[in-house]
């Protein structure tokens, strides 16, 4: 059977209300352009580091690790690949582009 107390009905109603309040605050805070904004500067420097720390690890070298479950092991050591011809083709790419620029430029004119 429903309620009928107007006492028990308005502390619903209030409850229901202040429910309502915070959802609609909590979406007005996730879709504010500031924290948008917020969340994609965070995003991008998280990628800027991640892509800085794989291009360290590539270029160092050999880089040396302690065991995970921390035994008296020697620590292992692993070459780093060998990025000379990714920079070779990184060249190429940048040549053959340079010409392809250069070559509409002069048959424009």
């Amino acid at each position: 059977m429903a309620d009928t107390d107007p006492d028990a009905l308005e502390r619903k109603i209030e409850r229901t209300r202040a429910e309502l309040a915070r959802t609609v605050d909590a979406i007005a805070d996730r879709v504010s352009p500031k924290r948008v904004a917020g969340r994609g500067v965070a995003k991008a420097k998280a990628n800027a580091r991640d892509f800085v720390t794989s291009m360290g690890d590539m270029v160092l070298g050999p880089r040396t690790y302690a065991p995970a479950d921390g035994e008296g092991e020697e620590p292992a050591e692993y070459e780093a690949p060998d990025i000379a011809p990714v920079l070779i083709g990184i060249g190429v790419v940048v040549v053959v582009g340079a010409a392809i620029v250069l070559l509409r430029r002069r048959r424009s004119r």
